[in-house]
């Protein structure tokens, strides 16, 4: 029996025209369920019931029938959007030396931004007030100016610069990787899929691990923290989870945390995707402690209150010198829980953020310990977080989640929220174009 539980509004996966969406409750699963008079009927799963949906989604305010009808089609930061901005996203090149079908971001062979312009849009972003900055792409290490656009990010005030990077580069060339660390740079999100070759090879066409580990080691001597990005992919790497986590633990302090993204269908991908194609976040948060055998529970990671609570979930953690992981996350409002970008982007940016004045010798500090002094050291030096974005595509897109979204791309002038801006639309050959 199918029970409606909640209502919302999405938009045509073909047109992307706004259109009313209930939340069905159906066979133990909720689906997103919509109808567009011109191109008919989509019913999407969101979450698989592994744990109660409406006390995780909390008290969130309705999205009433006159707020936020522009959205998507003009979109941009308005005075409808109920968040701030904790990130902004830049994209300083197309170009990429992969392939990816999955990736949000669109992939050219030539340069079409010069330094100039680059210069010229980080000055106008930080004329908007402070957030952290992503220098994106496309590949951003395609470029041979990279140093001297996270240099001048720098001198326009930016706290914390992230490189959002698949790590070829920063493996194969330390002297460029040291010249960021001079010019800067705070910390590498990376992509890192798994912890076997079988898993790269199905997910960006290449053998990938050896590099993943030398960039993340290159990164390690120059003192730049590296949060691990594994796009999560049903049947390719959702069993890999519990490694990945434990592989990333006993590389701390290099690397400081694994953000997942379980797969959101935008981009390159050449099919429609079906139910089964999906991971959802409830999934992840069940697989996580039965994958890693209890290090991290269920209970260790808080809903989002910056972003949606149903965009995504934070844990903040201690690695301890037997690689076990203490958890810190106390309240529901911690973290990337916090209320407001502000807080946000101080919170995550701080952790990401390798401290650069932290001792040769590792401090050794096991559960038992009462030495505030050396838990407080550990904290600084070993600092840990577990968090996850599920990104909306043009079946799951919720502007009741939209509008709450914190993370934002500039484009020709404009701060977009990230969903709305790689949002792609079905074409009639099964792939997928932005509008």
């Amino acid at each position: 029996m199918n029970k409606k539980i909640g209502k919302t509004r999405s938009v045509c996966p073909v047109c992307l025209k706004q259109i009313q969406t209930d939340r069905v409750l159906k066979d133990g699963e909720i689906y997103l369920e919509k109808t567009c008079t011109d191109h008919g009927n989509f019913s999407t799963v969101i979450w698989r019931s592994g744990l109660d949906f409406l006390q995780w989604r909390g008290e969130q305010p309705l999205l009433r029938d006159t707020e936020n009808l522009h959205c998507i089609e003009q979109c941009g930061i308005c005075d409808e959007h109920l968040q701030g901005t904790c990130c902004v996203l830049y994209e300083v090149t197309r170009r990429c030396n992969l392939n990816c079908r999955f990736c949000f971001a669109g992939s050219e062979g030539v340069e079409t931004i010069t330094l100039e312009q680059i210069k010229k849009d980080i000055s106008a972003i930080s004329q908007r007030g402070q957030a952290l900055l992503q220098l994106s792409g496309g590949e951003p290490t395609m470029r041979e100016d990279l140093p001297q656009i996270v240099a001048h990010a720098k001198a326009c005030g930016f706290k914390y610069v992230q490189l959002n990077s698949n790590g070829i580069r920063l493996a194969e060339d330390e002297a460029y990787l040291a010249a960021l660390a001079k010019a800067g740079l705070s910390f590498v999100f990376m992509q890192f899929d798994g912890t076997n070759d079988e898993i790269y090879l199905q997910l960006r066409g290449e053998s990938l691990f050896q590099q993943k580990l030398k960039a993340i080691e290159n990164c390690g001597k120059h003192k730049i923290g590296v949060t691990l990005v594994p796009t999560l992919v049903p049947g390719v790497n959702t069993d890999d989870i519990g490694n990945i986590i434990r592989f990333a633990a006993a590389n701390s302090p290099a690397v400081r945390g694994v953000h997942f993204q379980p797969v959101a269908y935008f981009g390159r991908y050449p099919f429609v995707p079906g139910n089964d194609d999906r991971y959802t976040l409830d999934q992840l948060l069940i697989a996580i402690p039965k994958q890693t055998g209890g290090l991290i529970q269920t209970a260790d990671l808080a809903p989002s209150h910056c972003d949606h609570p149903l965009c995504g979930f934070h844990g903040s953690f201690i690695v301890m010198s037997d690689h076990t992981l203490k958890p810190l996350t106390a309240t529901a409002h911690c973290g990337c829980c916090t209320a407001t970008a502000e807080q946000n982007r101080e919170y995550v940016g701080s952790r990401w953020q390798r401290d650069k004045c932290e001792p040769e010798n590792e401090i050794v500090l096991h559960g038992g310990s009462t030495s505030f002094e050396a838990f407080i050291s550990r904290a600084r030096s070993h600092a840990f977080t577990v968090t996850a974005m599920a990104f909306q595509d043009c079946y799951t897109l919720d502007i009741e989640r939209l509008r709450r979204c914190s993370l934002h791309v500039y484009s020709q002038g404009r701060l977009i929220p990230f969903c709305a801006h790689y949002l792609t639309a079905l074409r009639e050959d099964t792939t997928h174009e932005r509008l």
